[in-house]
């Protein structure tokens, strides 16, 4: 199953926004929901749906977080502010990993000692990076401080394999396309793709720009059905017209 849901919280309450108008005084929001964190985490646990994420967009999520955890032990991914210190309590209440960006990164300059102390402390077993980025003519850049902070460590087929040792997944959104529902971004997909290729390569997600079927299809074809993908404001639970259920089975 290639398909993976997503939960994203602002100000305690599930929401797609536009990736890059967060922080920024021209906020958009696609979707705000009246459900509770834990209706959708119970949905997806329903629909047999697993491998999929809760993120946290700033402070005062934490409690809707562990809520949606807790109504799917094991089930679910969180990210948003983790760190050595705090994930130990998200694992505690049913978190299946914890996705970590900003702890990677020491005065926005990547830190390979950072990943290392944090599979120590936290566990590879346990650990999803996200390496969520820009795409420029440049490359693709990883972007943290809830994307607010473009840095100057790209991602590349070669860096992923680099980090395998730290961790045992990566999650990635394409923070040019997230929310917009235009198509995928072909750069991050030709990266993700090439680093799918090669031997023993972890499981990786994509999310960004998904917005139909035939978006979905052409994105399953480029990447051979070998990369994991996610779909927020396209979703119909989302406001969207893509059926959940009709994802939930590929």
């Amino acid at each position: 199953m290639l398909f993976r849901p997503c939960i994203d919280l602002h100000n305690g309450k599930v929401k797609q926004i536009v990736g890059s108008t967060l922080d920024t005084d021209e906020l958009k929001e696609n979707f705000v929901a009246d459900k509770a964190p834990s209706w959708y985490a119970t949905l997806f646990k329903d629909l047999g749906l697993k491998g999929g994420h809760v993120v946290m967009l700033g402070k005062g999520n934490e409690d809707a977080a562990l809520e949606a955890l807790r109504a799917y032990p094991n089930g679910m991914s969180v990210g948003g502010g983790i760190n050595e210190k705090n994930a130990h309590l998200y694992l505690e209440n049913g978190a299946s990993q914890v996705i970590v960006t900003s702890s990677l990164f020491e005065n926005d300059s990547f830190s390979i000692s950072r990943a290392e102390a944090l599979a120590k402390a936290i566990g590879r077993e346990k650990l999803i990076f996200d390496l969520s980025c820009v795409s420029s003519e440049q490359g693709c850049f990883i972007a943290c401080n809830r994307w607010r902070t473009v840095t100057d460590t790209a991602v590349t087929p070669d860096l992923l394999k680099e980090l395998e040792p730290y961790c045992s997944e990566y999650l990635i959104h394409a923070v040019s396309s997230e929310g917009k529902r235009a198509g995928a971004d072909g750069l991050v997909v030709s990266i993700l793709s090439q680093y799918a290729e090669t031997d023993a390569s972890l499981p990786v997600t994509y999310a960004g720009g998904l917005g139909t079927m035939e978006d979905v299809n052409e994105f399953l074809t480029k990447t051979k059905n070998k990369v994991y993908f996610t779909i927020g404001s396209a979703l119909d639970i989302y406001g969207g017209n893509l059926p959940i259920k009709e994802l939930a089975v590929i």
